[in-house]
């Protein structure tokens, strides 16, 4: 099992990923080493950009014992580190711009300027085209780190101006140790927490501290178990999509309200107070900025559901093959059963089909009403509709 001791900065917020720190610290300490771009892949959760942050603080910084410049990097404060990420569904061509402008100025103070993309899958074409000759012919003293589930989600030409680094996915054990050393929870919560979210890190400290996101995973999972007939779709698909939008508000309300209040002090008027015209704009380009992270927040929280369901049907799949180990449901496991054996493995390899399908048309910004109505009925027929 992994140890969850943590190594001295700029790495004490990596965990895990003993391969992959060693060689990007020799990376930084030998020139010779160090290439001019990289691309860190990993599934959601194994701290793909917690890793592409420690590298940075390790290239810019002086050495081992400048630990300002290190703290500066980590906490994103330093003027030789740029970073883009976005809450938003996609990587805008303004954003990408910006960041290549940038990645041509000099360091000011440490030895490299580094440039990190996280989620860097999110960019489309186009706008992955701007980064191209930038991460073709940088400067001698710019570092590239893009972030992404996997290079099969860049494209080849960007896949061949980098080096690709990938990092190792936990053992359900290792993060339920981690869970606990972080939360205190006790050892039953922390392995069920980390089985359920499937050995994502954040997941797992989310289930294991929040007992409600603990119970409505539960209730989803058993809610489309209980689907029968089209009534059912209808209802289940709607309870869902209406969980992830109330659970999606949660997570952005306060966050908003606190950036609306700190904008209006910036410019001088209270909360509450009237918004003359000639400010308002910049109250609009706030709200529209709230409102892309909340629907990326909501397409995130529904892509969640699915994850779950896809564990759900991978565990059938299991039974069918008279497995149970690795099963990641154990507390549905009376009711995988009583699946596996009415079902015809077809079926529940046609059900997962369509799980991965609807989660590229949710990034299609299909209706995600209908696109889980859709999901549901070949859940009911076991047949696409």
């Amino acid at each position: 099992m992994t140890s969850v001791a943590a190594p001295a900065l700029p790495w004490g917020d990596v965990w895990g990923q003993d391969e992959a720190v060693d060689t990007l610290r020799s990376a930084a300490s030998d020139p010779g080493a160090l290439a001019h771009a990289w691309l860190v892949t990993g599934p959601p959760g194994s701290g793909r950009s917690t890793l592409a942050y420690a590298f940075a603080a390790a290239l810019i910084s002086s050495g081992p014992d400048d630990v300002q410049a290190m703290r500066q990097v980590l906490a994103g404060t330093h003027p030789d580190l740029s970073a883009l990420r976005t809450e938003g569904v996609i990587i805008t061509i303004a954003q990408a711009r910006s960041l290549v402008e940038r990645s041509y100025f000099s360091p000011s103070t440490g030895r490299y300027r580094v440039i990190v993309v996280e989620d860097a899958d999110r960019m489309t074409e186009r706008t992955s085209n701007v980064l191209l000759k930038a991460l073709e012919e940088p400067p001698p003293e710019t570092i590239w780190v893009l972030c992404a589930p996997s290079d099969a989600d860049l494209l080849p030409t960007i896949r061949s101006r980098v080096r690709l680094l990938r990092l190792r996915e936990p053992e359900v054990a290792d993060v339920a140790s981690l869970i606990r050393a972080r939360t205190g929870v006790d050892e039953a919560v922390a392995e069920q927490a980390a089985r359920h979210a499937q050995r994502h890190i954040g997941m797992a400290q989310r289930l294991a501290t929040d007992a409600a996101s603990r119970t409505r995973r539960d209730e989803t999972l058993r809610a489309v178990l209980r689907v029968r007939g089209i009534g059912d779709v209808v209802e289940v698909a709607g309870s869902i999509v209406q969980a992830a939008t109330d659970d999606a508000k949660a997570l952005t309300a306060e966050r908003d309200e606190a950036e609306r209040a700190s904008l209006l002090r910036t410019i001088g008027f209270a909360d509450g107070a009237r918004i003359p015209p000639a400010v308002r704009s910049q109250i609009s380009a706030l709200e529209d900025e709230q409102k892309k992270r909340a629907t990326r927040s909501l397409r995130d929280g529904i892509d969640r559901v699915l994850t779950d369901l896809q564990s759900l049907y991978r565990d059938v799949v299991l039974l069918q093959l008279g497995r149970e180990d690795g099963l990641i449901n154990l507390e549905l496991l009376d009711d995988l059963r009583s699946l596996a054996s009415a079902w015809k493995p077809q079926r529940t390899l046609t059900v997962l089909d369509h799980i991965a399908e609807t989660r590229d048309a949710l990034e299609k910004n299909v209706q995600p009403t209908l696109a889980l109505e859709s999901l549901l009925v070949t859940v009911v027929s076991g047949r696409k509709p």
